[in-house]
């Protein structure tokens, strides 16, 4: 496949786990890649901004450099996320604004910085990273849901609001995926491998989700091909929203 052949792609959180696979995704579609994200390790495979996306001065300085540079951004994933652990009261407001701060203020930092870029191009898309969380009850998961619910939320109203300028905006909402976040979690907890067996059983699939399938789906939102798609989820969470089985 070669439909981003021509077009520039910004990837936030592109530099491990999902914002990674999509990098990686897009690249082997044709797409010219840069990616934003707090540290960079390494040699990046990509051009790479460092950027906190909690400082609207940074997002901007990035966002303009990799314009300047490539002369046009039509593909901006918004990736970048962190996650909360515990129910309703066992995070204090500044971890919830902290959370808040990065995976919904910062989806706005880096669209509102991207939008005139996005504006001049005919193939223009957004895709925002949401999660199951945001529609399914899980437990010990209060704040990390009601961001994600809130991305929902912002996906829709970004897609009414850009319609006319010929920018589409979707999102996708991924299960537990294997990812260095869930890795880090499992870590933590007092039995891993019986942590790691339920979140595996939690989706009837019975595997976490790899980053490579949530990339995929976030490549055919973005696509070309995908023209008249906007305002939608594509949910990939091995049947968790939907199946009973």
């Amino acid at each position: 496949m070669n439909d981003f052949a021509g077009l520039v792609a910004v990837v936030t959180g592109g530099a491990s786990g999902i914002g990674a696979a999509v990098a990686e995704e897009f690249d082997s579609r044709g797409a010219t890649v840069a990616i934003i994200d707090r540290a960079i390790d390494g040699e990046p495979a990509f051009h790479a901004e460092v950027a906190d996306i909690t400082s609207d001065a940074e997002v901007r300085a990035a966002i303009e450099r990799i314009g300047t540079r490539f002369g046009a951004i039509d593909i901006l994933v918004n990736n970048a996320g962190i996650g909360a652990a515990g129910d309703i009261a066992a995070n204090d407001d500044d971890e919830w604004r902290r959370v808040f701060d990065v995976n919904v203020l910062g989806i706005a930092r880096v669209t509102r910085a991207a939008l005139p870029w996005l504006e001049r191009s005919d193939a223009a898309a957004v895709v925002n990273t949401a999660s199951v969380a945001a529609t399914n009850g899980l437990p010990n998961r209060a704040l990390y849901s009601a961001t994600k619910g809130a991305v929902l939320s912002l996906t829709y109203a970004m897609a009414a609001d850009h319609l006319a300028a010929g920018i589409r905006v979707n999102a996708v909402a991924p299960g537990t995926a294997d990812t260095p976040w869930v890795q880090r979690l499992l870590a933590a907890a007092d039995d891993p491998e019986a942590t790691a067996e339920n979140l595996r059983l939690r989706q009837p699939m019975g595997r976490l989700v790899s980053a490579r399938e949530v990339a995929f789906a976030v490549a055919n939102l973005a696509s070309p091909r995908a023209a008249s798609t906007t305002g939608t989820v594509a949910t990939v969470d091995g049947g968790l929203t939907t199946l009973r089985v």
